[in-house]
């Protein structure tokens, strides 16, 4: 059994530079590939060669398919990584990757084709024993079957996009008043985001944690946990910092549960590679699925940092047919880590921030890491994704960790724009946080408790 010699990695920013860095360590080319306004990219300067895919417009370069594989097939690449977003949950893009010959550095597409559907996911937990919020029996067509389903339920309830992901066709219906107008809200952001409507129907737990389960499994069927990260703290369903292991989680016996769970869910659609099965854990301690993804996440070096686990190697080797390299009692998670996404936005208002960086200076010393694309000079587009960096300590305890991430913010200079560095500060110096008191509404009440005191 033989690694790869060569991958085309089809993203960009700084995961397109965390895949570089751990082919080089394996000893594998890479290929990187750009939209014509990145050419100076740092992933372009890293990688052993580069092609030009198309225009800055996603969709004519990150998205478009055939020229992803052409430039796979003229560089003679044998795999794609997919990184995250863009086209790594694409089950189409999968599959023509395996038609043309290539590997697909991820699950199979059955497996990307199952994570995508939320609502089929639900039923197959459902039937393996996994608990799921109680909800829909599958999608709702309409809004007079919505409407059944919801009373069936209890308001509130949650509307839910089964191809969704990040927010996008989400509505929360307090009031039966609401559902009709709300549906269909959710309906047409579905079709617009997902190119499709399908929704479905979950009682809405308030004042959840959103925990996750990172999870490795191999084509023997041999899956294990790599224990559980907490991703809480978030605004408008997008997670602005993860830690590992969640605060709630000083009970070896919640630990183990929700390990299993994850495991459970894994071999429940015979998954394989890397993955992640997130779940909302409500203020008694019940566990409930929420989804599977099926990449690899943007948090997952807090999860490197507390196993040692190389999480993007590992990934590669499952996918090159290697068998896990790990037995359950061998994963023994040490100290705690902490990653701050370290956005191009307004902190404030959190609208993007877009120009050129005129200076920047990165955070070091113990137990810091940054990961990173960005330069002095680096110009913030408005094509892509705000997050411009991430930024991960790792400390012997949650208190230490802390301590190493508001150092780290400080050290972390950049100038020319505007960046949530400011927010990291004011989450990582609030009480509740530093106590481990929070849950998904973390964000909007400390938001509205500052409009408050500015009154």
């Amino acid at each position: 059994m033989k690694l790869f010699k060569k991958i085309l990695i089809a993203s960009r920013g700084e995961i397109a530079v965390r895949i570089i860095r751990a082919c080089k360590e394996l000893g594998i080319k890479t290929v990187a590939v750009y939209s014509d306004v990145e050419k100076e990219s740092l992933h372009v300067r890293l990688a052993d060669e580069s092609v030009c895919i198309g225009p800055a417009n996603p969709n004519q370069s990150y998205l478009n398919i055939p020229a992803i594989l052409s430039a796979a097939e003229i560089t003679d690449s044998e795999a794609i990584h997919p990184g995250y977003g863009f086209l790594s949950e694409n089950y189409h893009f999968a599959e023509a990757c395996v038609t043309s010959g290539l590997t697909f550095i991820g699950p199979s597409p059955e497996n990307i084709r199952l994570g995508g559907d939320k609502a089929k996911a639900r039923q197959m937990m459902k039937r393996k024993g996994v608990p799921v919020v109680p909800g829909s029996d599958g999608p709702v067509a309409t809004e007079e079957v919505a409407m059944k389903a919801a009373k069936k339920i209890g308001f509130p309830v949650v509307i839910k996009a089964s191809a969704g992901g990040g927010g996008h066709g989400m509505r929360i219906v307090k009031e039966e008043k609401d559902l009709e107008q709300l549906f269909n809200v959710a309906q047409r952001e579905a079709l617009a985001a997902f190119g499709n409507s399908e929704l479905y129907i979950e009682e809405y737990i308030p004042e959840a944690r959103h925990i996750e389960v990172q999870i490795m499994a191999d084509s023997k069927g041999n899956v294990i946990h790599l224990d559980e990260r907490d991703c809480s703290i978030q605004r408008r369903h997008q997670k602005l910092i993860e830690e590992s292991p969640s605060p709630i989680s000083t009970a070896e016996k919640f630990r183990r549960r929700i390990g299993e769970y994850g495991v459970k869910a894994a071999r429940a659609i015979r998954y394989r590679n890397i993955g992640t099965v997130e779940f909302i854990v409500n203020h008694e301690g019940n566990i409930y699925f929420m989804e599977i993804n099926t990449r690899i996440q943007v948090e997952h070096p807090v999860t490197e940092a507390v196993t040692g686990v190389d999480i993007i190697k590992e990934q590669i080797k499952l996918s090159a047919g290697f068998p896990l390299e790990y037995k359950q009692s061998q994963i023994r998670p040490s100290g705690h880590a902490i990653e701050c996404r370290i956005c191009a936005e307004d902190p404030e208002r959190f609208i993007p921030s877009l120009g050129k960086i005129t200076f920047l200076s990165l955070p070091g010393g113990p137990g810091v890491r940054v990961d990173t694309a960005i330069y002095s000079g680096y110009v913030i587009s408005p094509h892509y994704d705000s997050l411009i960096a991430k930024l991960i300590v790792h400390g012997r305890d949650r208190e230490e960790a802390i301590a190493r991430m508001r150092r780290a913010l400080d050290e972390f200079i950049i100038e020319g724009v505007k960046t949530t560095i400011p927010f990291h500060k004011k989450v990582l110096n609030n009480p509740d946080f530093i106590k481990g008191d929070f849950n998904t509404t973390f964000v909007e009440k400390i938001n509205s408790s500052s409009i408050k005191n500015n009154q």
